[in-house]
């Protein structure tokens, strides 16, 4: 588990890692059971096992501890490797959604995302506990595909930045739309024919850069 507290950190006692497992899982089960607006830092700390002060010694409020709870069940995505391009980005878009699909992320990604718009501590909160890290699967999936000759090689680095950026704006703007807005489903056959779209734009994307 990756040290989600680091953006609020303060001095003091050790941190405890069972401490921090034990209230992030809390936080996830209040969020099942009594939703966004009903949870307390209080019911989390009685879930939890530990004191509410321990709560405020490593998350500032409400906000900072649901983005951390629900981050971590983001950290459970992995890049699949499935042989090719195409393969690969259908295995990474079926697991985004089965986390979107979860109650407590369905719960909590809206609310904070709402909160953030009038909150810009928070809205960086959210960039670098999960949009950030889920960004690094993006370059490494390319990367991937790139060794494999199925995208070709960008030498500027600030033009593959931006390509990076968009391929993950693209994923994450149609599955979050899909799952959360939409209450579709993200099957198979979903999957399959948005990486047909994906891609087709990212060869002519390349084809139009060459041409340049």
């Amino acid at each position: 588990m990756q040290n989600r507290t680091s953006a609020g950190h303060r001095t003091g006692r050790p941190r405890s890692a069972a401490a921090d497992a034990a209230i992030l899982e809390a936080t996830r089960a209040a969020l099942i059971e009594l939703g966004w607006s009903k949870l307390t830092l209080g019911d989390v700390a009685l879930r939890a096992g530990v004191a509410k002060t321990t709560l405020y010694r490593r998350w500032a409020g409400k906000n900072e501890l649901v983005v951390d709870a629900v981050a971590e069940l983001f950290d459970e995505l992995e890049l699949p490797d499935r042989g090719s391009l195409p393969a690969d980005v259908e295995g990474a878009v079926l697991q985004f959604a089965t986390v979107l699909d979860r109650p407590e992320t369905r719960t909590a990604l809206m609310a904070v995302v709402a909160e953030a718009t009038r909150d810009e501590p928070l809205r960086r909160r959210i960039r670098a506990s999960i949009v950030d890290c889920q960004k690094q699967l993006v370059l490494e999936g390319r990367a991937r595909a790139q060794a494999r000759r199925e995208l070709p090689a960008e030498e500027d680095p600030e033009a593959a930045a931006r390509t990076a950026d968009l391929i993950f704006d693209m994923v994450a703007g149609a599955v979050v739309h899909r799952t959360l807005v939409s209450g579709e489903p993200v099957d198979p056959r979903w999957a399959r024919s948005f990486t047909r779209v994906l891609l087709l734009g990212l060869a002519g994307a390349a084809e139009a850069a060459a041409q340049d």
